[in-house]
Protein backbone atom coordinates (compact mmCIF):
# COMPACT_ATOMS: atom_id res chain seq x y z
CA UNK A 1 0.00 0.00 0.00
CA UNK A 2 1.26 3.43 -0.76
CA UNK A 3 1.24 5.50 2.57
CA UNK A 4 2.34 8.46 1.19
CA UNK A 5 -0.35 8.83 -1.22
CA UNK A 6 -3.17 8.12 1.32
CA UNK A 7 -1.75 10.89 4.05
CA UNK A 8 -0.98 13.44 0.79
CA UNK A 9 2.56 13.72 0.17
CA UNK A 10 4.83 12.59 -2.79
CA UNK A 11 7.91 13.08 -0.58
CA UNK A 12 9.41 10.86 2.09
CA UNK A 13 10.25 12.99 5.19
CA UNK A 14 13.75 11.82 5.90
CA UNK A 15 15.73 10.93 2.55
CA UNK A 16 17.94 14.14 3.07
CA UNK A 17 18.94 13.08 6.74
CA UNK A 18 19.07 9.55 5.96
CA UNK A 19 21.40 9.94 2.99
CA UNK A 20 23.74 12.66 4.25
CA UNK A 21 24.67 10.37 7.44
CA UNK A 22 24.09 6.80 5.58
CA UNK A 23 28.01 5.91 5.92
CA UNK A 24 28.20 7.03 9.37
CA UNK A 25 25.08 5.70 10.54
CA UNK A 26 25.35 1.98 8.89
CA UNK A 27 29.10 1.96 10.29
CA UNK A 28 27.56 2.53 13.18
CA UNK A 29 25.05 0.09 13.35
CA UNK A 30 26.94 -3.13 11.91
CA UNK A 31 29.70 -2.49 15.11
CA UNK A 32 27.20 -2.73 17.55
CA UNK A 33 24.99 -4.63 19.44
CA UNK A 34 20.77 -3.99 19.84
CA UNK A 35 17.80 -4.67 22.62
CA UNK A 36 14.83 -3.97 21.08
CA UNK A 37 11.79 -3.60 23.12
CA UNK A 38 8.72 -3.82 21.96
CA UNK A 39 9.84 -4.80 18.99
CA UNK A 40 6.74 -6.45 17.29
CA UNK A 41 4.41 -3.40 17.25
CA UNK A 42 4.41 -1.21 14.29
CA UNK A 43 7.17 1.15 15.55
CA UNK A 44 8.68 -1.66 16.44
CA UNK A 45 9.22 -3.60 13.61
CA UNK A 46 9.98 -0.14 11.61
CA UNK A 47 12.89 0.10 14.15
CA UNK A 48 13.61 -3.24 13.63
CA UNK A 49 14.35 -3.22 10.29
CA UNK A 50 16.65 -0.30 9.31
CA UNK A 51 18.50 -1.80 11.83
CA UNK A 52 18.42 -5.17 10.43
CA UNK A 53 19.44 -3.82 6.91
CA UNK A 54 22.34 -2.42 8.27
CA UNK A 55 23.72 -5.97 9.16
CA UNK A 56 24.56 -5.34 13.12
CA UNK A 57 26.39 -7.43 15.15
CA UNK A 58 23.54 -8.42 17.35
CA UNK A 59 20.44 -7.72 17.55
CA UNK A 60 17.75 -9.16 19.88
CA UNK A 61 13.96 -8.42 20.10
CA UNK A 62 11.17 -8.53 23.37
CA UNK A 63 7.58 -8.69 22.73
CA UNK A 64 4.95 -9.62 24.75
CA UNK A 65 3.09 -11.05 21.31
CA UNK A 66 4.42 -14.11 20.41
CA UNK A 67 2.02 -14.40 17.32
CA UNK A 68 4.07 -10.95 16.07
CA UNK A 69 7.05 -12.16 16.33
CA UNK A 70 6.33 -15.10 14.45
CA UNK A 71 5.39 -12.23 11.92
CA UNK A 72 8.27 -10.09 11.70
CA UNK A 73 10.81 -13.15 11.29
CA UNK A 74 8.51 -14.31 8.41
CA UNK A 75 8.76 -10.57 6.93
CA UNK A 76 12.50 -10.05 7.82
CA UNK A 77 12.97 -13.40 5.92
CA UNK A 78 11.13 -12.69 3.10
CA UNK A 79 12.42 -9.03 2.42
CA UNK A 80 15.79 -9.12 3.59
CA UNK A 81 16.99 -12.43 4.35
CA UNK A 82 20.02 -13.26 6.48
CA UNK A 83 22.27 -11.20 8.75
CA UNK A 84 26.11 -12.30 9.67
CA UNK A 85 25.38 -10.72 13.18
CA UNK A 86 23.46 -12.48 16.34
CA UNK A 87 19.41 -12.36 15.77
CA UNK A 88 17.01 -13.88 18.42
CA UNK A 89 13.34 -13.10 19.05
CA UNK A 90 11.88 -13.19 22.69
CA UNK A 91 8.31 -13.61 23.79
CA UNK A 92 8.51 -11.62 27.10
CA UNK A 93 6.36 -9.33 29.14
CA UNK A 94 9.37 -6.53 30.06
CA UNK A 95 7.54 -6.14 33.07
CA UNK A 96 8.26 -9.88 34.33
CA UNK A 97 10.85 -11.61 36.41
CA UNK A 98 11.17 -14.03 32.88
CA UNK A 99 12.73 -10.52 31.39
CA UNK A 100 15.05 -9.72 34.44
CA UNK A 101 16.15 -13.21 34.12
CA UNK A 102 16.66 -12.92 30.83
CA UNK A 103 18.35 -9.34 30.62
CA UNK A 104 21.00 -10.35 33.72
CA UNK A 105 22.12 -13.54 31.55
CA UNK A 106 23.10 -11.23 28.61
CA UNK A 107 22.58 -7.48 28.83
CA UNK A 108 25.58 -7.24 26.54
CA UNK A 109 24.69 -4.36 24.26
CA UNK A 110 25.46 -1.31 22.99
CA UNK A 111 21.92 0.20 22.47
CA UNK A 112 18.65 -0.53 24.12
CA UNK A 113 15.34 0.42 22.49
CA UNK A 114 12.42 0.72 24.06
CA UNK A 115 9.25 0.83 22.15
CA UNK A 116 6.67 -0.80 24.29
CA UNK A 117 3.72 1.84 25.17
CA UNK A 118 -0.18 1.73 25.80
CA UNK A 119 -0.66 4.56 23.41
CA UNK A 120 -4.71 4.73 22.79
CA UNK A 121 -6.28 7.42 24.83
CA UNK A 122 -9.23 4.53 25.51
CA UNK A 123 -7.12 2.73 27.72
CA UNK A 124 -7.62 5.83 30.73
CA UNK A 125 -11.25 4.90 31.28
CA UNK A 126 -11.06 2.38 33.45
CA UNK A 127 -8.59 2.40 36.31
CA UNK A 128 -7.53 -0.90 35.73
CA UNK A 129 -6.03 -0.19 32.38
CA UNK A 130 -5.15 3.33 33.37
CA UNK A 131 -2.78 1.35 36.17
CA UNK A 132 -1.13 -0.50 33.66
CA UNK A 133 -0.56 2.15 31.24
CA UNK A 134 1.26 3.98 34.02
CA UNK A 135 3.62 0.61 34.79
CA UNK A 136 4.37 -0.05 31.32
CA UNK A 137 4.76 3.51 29.90
CA UNK A 138 6.69 4.78 33.02
CA UNK A 139 7.66 2.08 35.62
CA UNK A 140 9.14 -0.48 32.75
CA UNK A 141 10.61 2.29 31.39
CA UNK A 142 12.32 3.08 34.14
CA UNK A 143 13.02 -0.61 35.55
CA UNK A 144 15.06 -1.46 31.99
CA UNK A 145 16.58 1.81 32.26
CA UNK A 146 17.93 0.94 35.44
CA UNK A 147 19.12 -2.79 34.27
CA UNK A 148 20.87 -1.05 31.26
CA UNK A 149 22.97 1.57 33.43
CA UNK A 150 23.96 -2.29 35.67
CA UNK A 151 25.11 -3.20 32.59
CA UNK A 152 27.48 -0.72 31.15
CA UNK A 153 24.95 -0.23 28.26
CA UNK A 154 26.09 2.72 26.09
CA UNK A 155 22.86 4.12 25.03
CA UNK A 156 18.79 3.97 25.99
CA UNK A 157 16.44 5.02 23.16
CA UNK A 158 12.65 5.42 24.36
CA UNK A 159 9.76 6.69 22.60
CA UNK A 160 7.51 9.65 23.88
CA UNK A 161 5.03 10.92 21.87
CA UNK A 162 3.61 14.74 20.35
CA UNK A 163 0.81 14.45 23.04
CA UNK A 164 3.74 14.64 25.87
CA UNK A 165 3.92 18.48 24.90
CA UNK A 166 1.02 20.26 26.60
CA UNK A 167 -1.01 17.24 27.08
CA UNK A 168 -4.71 16.25 27.32
CA UNK A 169 -5.12 12.85 27.98
CA UNK A 170 -3.42 10.63 30.84
CA UNK A 171 -1.63 9.08 27.87
CA UNK A 172 0.44 11.85 26.93
CA UNK A 173 0.65 12.94 30.49
CA UNK A 174 1.87 9.38 31.22
CA UNK A 175 4.45 9.72 28.43
CA UNK A 176 5.84 13.36 29.80
CA UNK A 177 6.21 12.01 33.16
CA UNK A 178 8.40 9.19 31.70
CA UNK A 179 10.01 11.64 30.35
CA UNK A 180 11.27 13.29 33.75
CA UNK A 181 11.95 9.44 35.11
CA UNK A 182 14.24 9.02 31.88
CA UNK A 183 15.77 12.79 32.72
CA UNK A 184 16.71 11.48 36.16
CA UNK A 185 18.77 8.64 34.88
CA UNK A 186 20.91 10.14 32.06
CA UNK A 187 23.10 11.01 35.11
CA UNK A 188 24.19 7.90 35.01
CA UNK A 189 23.86 6.92 30.89
CA UNK A 190 23.12 8.16 27.86
CA UNK A 191 19.65 8.50 26.64
CA UNK A 192 17.43 10.37 23.92
CA UNK A 193 13.81 9.90 22.76
CA UNK A 194 12.04 11.11 20.03
CA UNK A 195 8.26 12.67 20.04
CA UNK A 196 6.50 11.95 16.62
CA UNK A 197 2.86 12.03 14.40
CA UNK A 198 0.56 9.33 14.10
CA UNK A 199 2.13 6.26 12.27
CA UNK A 200 -0.31 5.59 9.15
CA UNK A 201 -1.94 2.31 9.73
CA UNK A 202 -0.38 1.40 12.89
CA UNK A 203 -1.62 -1.58 14.64
CA UNK A 204 -4.72 -0.69 16.85
CA UNK A 205 -5.06 2.67 14.93
CA UNK A 206 -7.99 3.58 13.54
CA UNK A 207 -6.55 3.86 9.60
CA UNK A 208 -5.34 -0.04 10.34
CA UNK A 209 -9.45 -0.34 11.43
CA UNK A 210 -9.91 0.37 7.58
CA UNK A 211 -8.32 -2.55 6.28
CA UNK A 212 -10.33 -4.99 8.70
CA UNK A 213 -13.69 -2.77 8.09
CA UNK A 214 -13.21 -3.73 4.30
CA UNK A 215 -12.19 -7.42 5.25
CA UNK A 216 -15.61 -8.19 7.08
CA UNK A 217 -17.71 -5.89 5.21
CA UNK A 218 -18.42 -3.39 7.77
CA UNK A 219 -18.89 0.90 7.47
CA UNK A 220 -15.51 2.84 7.59
CA UNK A 221 -16.12 5.45 10.44
CA UNK A 222 -13.99 8.02 11.08
CA UNK A 223 -14.42 11.96 12.48
CA UNK A 224 -14.20 14.82 10.02
CA UNK A 225 -13.03 17.59 12.54
CA UNK A 226 -9.83 16.20 13.68
CA UNK A 227 -6.66 17.33 11.84
CA UNK A 228 -3.44 15.10 12.35
CA UNK A 229 0.08 14.55 11.13
CA UNK A 230 0.81 11.51 9.67
CA UNK A 231 4.19 9.27 9.29
CA UNK A 232 4.80 6.39 7.59
CA UNK A 233 5.84 3.01 9.18
CA UNK A 234 9.63 3.43 7.40
CA UNK A 235 9.57 7.08 8.41
CA UNK A 236 8.75 6.19 12.03
CA UNK A 237 11.54 3.62 11.84
CA UNK A 238 14.20 6.03 10.80
CA UNK A 239 13.33 8.70 13.21
CA UNK A 240 14.00 6.45 16.17
CA UNK A 241 17.18 5.23 15.07
CA UNK A 242 18.44 8.46 14.08
CA UNK A 243 18.05 9.79 17.60
CA UNK A 244 19.29 6.56 19.18
CA UNK A 245 21.95 6.71 17.40
CA UNK A 246 23.00 10.74 16.81
CA UNK A 247 20.91 12.24 20.25
CA UNK A 248 22.96 13.58 22.41
CA UNK A 249 22.17 13.32 25.85
CA UNK A 250 18.86 13.80 27.08
CA UNK A 251 17.93 14.87 22.91
CA UNK A 252 14.26 14.86 21.77
CA UNK A 253 14.06 14.23 18.07
CA UNK A 254 10.67 14.98 16.29
CA UNK A 255 10.15 15.64 12.32
CA UNK A 256 10.37 19.69 11.43
CA UNK A 257 6.98 21.11 10.54
CA UNK A 258 7.11 21.77 6.34
CA UNK A 259 5.50 21.69 3.21
CA UNK A 260 6.38 18.01 3.37
CA UNK A 261 4.32 17.52 6.63
CA UNK A 262 1.14 19.01 7.03
CA UNK A 263 -2.46 17.76 8.88
CA UNK A 264 -4.93 15.50 6.85
CA UNK A 265 -8.36 14.79 8.09
CA UNK A 266 -9.18 10.88 8.50
CA UNK A 267 -12.08 11.35 7.05
CA UNK A 268 -9.84 12.56 3.61
CA UNK A 269 -7.90 9.69 4.58
CA UNK A 270 -10.59 6.93 4.21
CA UNK A 271 -12.05 8.53 0.84
CA UNK A 272 -8.72 8.64 -0.79
CA UNK A 273 -8.26 4.86 1.37
CA UNK A 274 -11.57 3.61 -0.41
CA UNK A 275 -10.36 5.50 -4.15
CA UNK A 276 -7.30 3.43 -4.68
CA UNK A 277 -9.37 0.05 -3.28
CA UNK A 278 -11.72 0.59 -6.08
CA UNK A 279 -14.59 2.45 -4.22
CA UNK A 280 -16.53 5.38 -3.98
CA UNK A 281 -17.76 6.45 -0.27
CA UNK A 282 -21.38 6.34 0.17
CA UNK A 283 -22.27 8.79 2.92
CA UNK A 284 -24.65 7.72 5.76
CA UNK A 285 -26.00 10.09 7.86
CA UNK A 286 -26.87 7.66 11.09
CA UNK A 287 -24.80 4.56 12.48
CA UNK A 288 -27.65 2.29 11.59
CA UNK A 289 -28.04 3.43 7.90
CA UNK A 290 -24.10 2.57 7.58
CA UNK A 291 -24.40 -0.67 9.58
CA UNK A 292 -27.29 -1.69 7.82
CA UNK A 293 -26.00 -1.02 4.06
CA UNK A 294 -24.83 -4.26 2.63
CA UNK A 295 -28.45 -6.72 4.11
CA UNK A 296 -30.36 -3.69 2.09
CA UNK A 297 -29.64 -3.54 -1.90
CA UNK A 298 -26.31 -1.32 -2.52
CA UNK A 299 -24.17 -0.19 -5.05
CA UNK A 300 -21.01 -2.61 -5.17
CA UNK A 301 -18.83 0.57 -6.17
CA UNK A 302 -19.75 2.22 -3.43
CA UNK A 303 -18.94 1.76 0.39
CA UNK A 304 -21.02 3.16 3.02
CA UNK A 305 -18.90 5.91 5.52
CA UNK A 306 -20.12 7.72 8.45
CA UNK A 307 -18.15 11.11 8.86
CA UNK A 308 -18.89 12.47 12.85
CA UNK A 309 -17.60 15.35 14.67
CA UNK A 310 -15.21 13.72 17.62
CA UNK A 311 -16.39 14.30 20.92
CA UNK A 312 -14.22 11.60 22.72
CA UNK A 313 -12.28 12.51 26.02
CA UNK A 314 -8.57 13.26 25.56
CA UNK A 315 -8.56 14.35 21.86
CA UNK A 316 -6.35 17.19 21.43
CA UNK A 317 -7.64 20.74 19.05
CA UNK A 318 -4.20 20.87 17.80
CA UNK A 319 -0.91 18.95 17.71
CA UNK A 320 2.67 20.23 18.82
CA UNK A 321 6.34 18.25 19.19
CA UNK A 322 7.58 20.90 21.78
CA UNK A 323 6.87 23.33 23.87
CA UNK A 324 7.61 27.59 24.04
CA UNK A 325 9.11 26.52 27.19
CA UNK A 326 11.60 23.79 25.15
CA UNK A 327 15.00 24.86 23.78
CA UNK A 328 15.35 23.83 20.11
CA UNK A 329 17.89 22.75 17.47
CA UNK A 330 16.40 23.29 14.00
CA UNK A 331 19.71 23.90 12.42
CA UNK A 332 21.84 20.64 12.77
CA UNK A 333 19.69 18.45 10.45
CA UNK A 334 17.24 19.12 7.52
CA UNK A 335 13.77 18.12 8.45
CA UNK A 336 14.41 16.47 12.26
CA UNK A 337 14.29 18.92 14.51
CA UNK A 338 16.14 18.57 17.90
CA UNK A 339 14.66 19.64 21.68
CA UNK A 340 17.51 20.46 23.73
CA UNK A 341 17.17 19.12 27.76
CA UNK A 342 19.25 19.84 30.43
CA UNK A 343 19.27 17.32 33.62
CA UNK A 344 16.43 18.78 35.32
CA UNK A 345 14.45 17.13 37.82
CA UNK A 346 12.65 16.95 40.82
CA UNK A 347 13.93 14.30 43.06
CA UNK A 348 11.07 14.85 45.52
CA UNK A 349 8.10 14.74 43.08
CA UNK A 350 9.49 11.42 41.57
CA UNK A 351 9.61 9.55 44.46
CA UNK A 352 6.14 11.08 45.88
CA UNK A 353 4.47 9.77 42.93
CA UNK A 354 6.30 6.46 43.02
CA UNK A 355 5.53 5.92 46.53
CA UNK A 356 1.94 7.09 45.80
CA UNK A 357 1.37 4.15 43.10
CA UNK A 358 3.18 1.39 45.34
CA UNK A 359 0.28 2.55 48.32
CA UNK A 360 -2.47 2.42 46.03
CA UNK A 361 -1.13 -1.17 44.98
CA UNK A 362 -0.68 -2.29 47.97
CA UNK A 363 -4.14 -1.34 48.72
CA UNK A 364 -5.32 -3.69 45.98
CA UNK A 365 -7.94 -0.25 45.25
CA UNK A 366 -7.69 2.62 43.17
CA UNK A 367 -10.20 5.02 40.93
CA UNK A 368 -9.35 6.98 38.12
CA UNK A 369 -9.54 10.14 40.48
CA UNK A 370 -6.75 9.39 42.99
CA UNK A 371 -4.55 8.52 39.56
CA UNK A 372 -5.56 11.53 38.07
CA UNK A 373 -4.35 13.62 40.83
CA UNK A 374 -1.35 12.16 40.72
CA UNK A 375 -1.05 13.12 37.33
CA UNK A 376 -1.77 17.07 38.46
CA UNK A 377 0.62 16.83 41.30
CA UNK A 378 3.26 15.91 38.61
CA UNK A 379 1.90 17.95 35.58
CA UNK A 380 0.54 21.38 36.88
CA UNK A 381 -0.97 22.24 33.85
CA UNK A 382 -2.24 19.11 32.60
CA UNK A 383 -5.10 20.30 30.65
CA UNK A 384 -7.44 16.74 31.44
CA UNK A 385 -9.86 16.79 28.62
CA UNK A 386 -13.13 14.58 30.29
CA UNK A 387 -16.27 14.28 27.94
CA UNK A 388 -17.88 11.22 29.82
CA UNK A 389 -17.47 9.51 26.58
CA UNK A 390 -14.78 6.97 25.17
CA UNK A 391 -14.25 5.77 21.50
CA UNK A 392 -15.46 2.40 23.24
CA UNK A 393 -19.22 3.77 23.17
CA UNK A 394 -18.79 4.88 19.58
CA UNK A 395 -18.94 2.62 16.41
Amino acid sequence: MNFLKLIGRDKRLFDVDIDNNQHELTKIVSDSKFLVLGGAGSIGQAVVKEIFKRNPKKLHVVDISENNLVELVRDLRSSFGYIDGDFKTFALDIGSIEYDSFFESDGNYDYVLNLSALKHVRSEEDPFTLMRMINVNIFNTDKTLAQSIEKGVKKYFCVSTDKAANPVNMMGASKRIMEMYVNRKSEYIQVSMARFANVAFSDGSLLHGFNKRIEKKQPIVAPNDIRRYFVTPQESGELCLMSCVFGENRDVFFPKLSENLHLTTFSDIAIEFLRIKGYKPFICSTEDEARNYFVNSYDENSWPCLFTKSDTSGEKDFEEFYTDSETLDMDRFENLGVIKNELEYNEGKLNYFENNIIQLKLNNYWNKNQLKNLFYEMIPNFGHKETGKYLDSKM
